[in-house]
């Protein structure tokens, strides 16, 4: 046997490790009930997204000690084993996983068997320990253990596909959450969160998830624990989650962070791409302060993937006002309507008063009443009601929620008090409005608001933090904006939608 024979068959197994795994990936998918995956949040990693995420590990020499939550069939940990046995020296390797589902426990062990052939191969030391046991409550025993000066597993790499599903403030996984700290509603930011605390200082945690956490109150706690004190070293963004998890009907969008604990905060790494498998994703070095802005007390992650990027970011978040500085506050429409079924009416009649929808935005302006076989035009107008009423008059709307379809993610609409003799309104909970302290705004100030909401350049500031199709009244509490005086000069020069003059206005502030 020559020696190149015998290097060929000693990395047999490593040479195919990560594609024999994404095989088996394949295969446990088809074994998972289809109906409850989504309710599980079980969306496996393919190999290439996979390799994006080992790849970001700085150091895989020494002692790995690797935690995997919410492993599926293990092609996180098997996809860091591989890098570690190619491009490093590790001494060991020590696999720590948790996952619940029957069928990729029974498979993940089937890719550690692989991993213990490649180590073998490679002489180096191989360990597992496949947990099937829920991680939130192993995690916080651990972090108590540590707490009460007992001795603990540690772990020195973690690396996370975590499942993405909302819970209850009053479920049995925030109870324990708060018990150490951590005060969270969603899986995801809580795995993550639990995984970071497990690390020891200078480890290294890297995780793809939905985008939703970087900005909005939610997710203000969950931002803390992986800003302060650690090094948000690299992020890396893809057009959407289902690019990035292929086969899966998943909407989100994603991206994969890179945190190294207990080090100073640098540069920031930033990589865009459509997919995982990209030939030629966009990378740039951001300065921090371009990723969170030091003058924003929520700490929202902008997510500036290039130079135009980061032109716009310093243009908006230098903008110099708030809105308690121009006196004006954005809420969401008080108007429930399947809570009050039976004061609605689909046309306008006597004792109703309008309620302005999503619908009724037309071209940037409010139209009403509108056709419609789905949602109504009127509510009655009763004690019931009224309270959830606001006074007629000049208002500027916000769409809530848009579709993937919609080139626009902040769509501005102007309602004018001439759209029905009323004395009072009512916008439905899909809908934001901006008022002045719960009534109307003067119009020429509205007219300028709604000029500069409708830019091209807001809205492609708003997505360097919002990834998702939700704007909550929370975001444009957030936004900065031009002075009154401004909004009012920009207001005069309009009269009806016009995208270039807008933007052309926005760009002369």
């Amino acid at each position: 046997m020559t020696n190149n024979t015998a290097t060929a068959l000693q990395y047999n197994t490593l040479e195919s490790l990560v594609d024999t795994v994404d095989e088996i990936r394949i295969q446990a998918n088809g074994f998972l009930d289809e109906d409850t995956r989504g309710q599980k949040g079980q969306f496996m990693t393919p190999a290439s997204a996979a390799r994006i995420l080992s790849g970001m590990f700085r150091n895989l020499d020494g002692e790995v000690n690797i935690l995997d939550a919410g492993a599926g069939v293990g092609s996180l940990t098997t996809s860091l084993v591989e890098r570690a046995l190619r491009e490093f020296q590790p001494t060991s390797i020590s696999a720590n996983a948790w996952e619940l589902e029957n069928v990729l426990v029974e498979n993940m062990n089937r890719s550690f068997v692989l991993c213990k052939e490649a180590s073998a191969e490679s002489q180096v030391a191989w360990n597992s320990q496949v947990n099937q046991i829920d991680f939130i409550q192993n995690a916080v025993d651990i972090l108590k253990a540590r707490t009460a000066g007992e001795e603990t597993i540690m772990f020195n790499k973690a690396i996370l596909n975590p499942p993405y599903l909302k819970i209850t403030a009053a479920s049995e996984e925030r109870k324990n959450l708060r018990s150490v700290g951590v005060e969270t509603g969603n899986l995801y930011s809580c795995f993550v969160s639990l995984a970071l605390m497990l690390l020891e200082d200078g480890g290294e945690l890297v995780a793809i998830t939905p985008r939703s956490f970087c900005n909005g109150p939610y997710f203000n706690d969950f931002r803390r624990i992986l800003l302060d004190d650690n090094n948000l070293s690299k992020l890396h963004i893809f057009e959407s989650r289902t690019r990035a998890f292929k086969g899966d009907k998943v909407l989100q969008e994603n991206v994969i962070f890179h945190i190294v604990k207990g080090e100073a905060q640098g540069h920031v790494e930033i990589t865009s791409s459509t997919c995982a498998d990209d030939p030629a994703p966009i990378v740039r070095m951001a300065e921090f302060n371009e990723v969170v802005n030091p003058n924003n007390p929520d700490r929202f992650i902008h997510i500036v993937t290039n130079g135009e990027q980061a032109r716009i970011a310093t243009r908006i978040g230098s903008m110099p006002c708030s809105l308690e500085d121009l006196g004006i506050e954005a809420s969401t429409g008080k108007v429930v309507d399947f809570r009050t079924k039976s004061n609605l009416r689909h046309d306008p009649e006597k004792g109703t008063v309008p309620l302005i929808y999503p619908m009724h935005f037309n071209n940037f302006m409010i139209e009403y009443p509108v056709e419609s076989k789905k949602k109504p035009n009127a509510i009655v107008l009763n004690d019931d009601t009224i309270k959830q009423m606001v006074p007629n008059g000049t208002y500027v709307l916000i769409k809530r929620l848009t579709s993937k379809e919609e080139t626009r993610r902040i769509v501005a609409g102007l309602y004018t008090a001439d759209l029905a003799d009323v004395e009072v309104v009512g916008f439905e909970n899909k809908t934001n409005y901006f008022h002045a302290g719960g009534q109307p705004l003067e119009m020429k100030f509205a007219k300028g608001l709604w000029v500069y909401l409708n830019s091209n350049i807001v809205d492609q500031y708003f997505r360097q933090f919002n990834g998702h199709t939700q704007v909550n009244a929370t975001d444009l509490r957030t936004l900065r904006y031009p002075t009154r005086e401004q909004l009012i000069t920009m207001g005069e020069q309009v009269e009806m939608f016009e995208q270039e003059l807008f933007d052309g206005l926005v760009e002369n502030l």
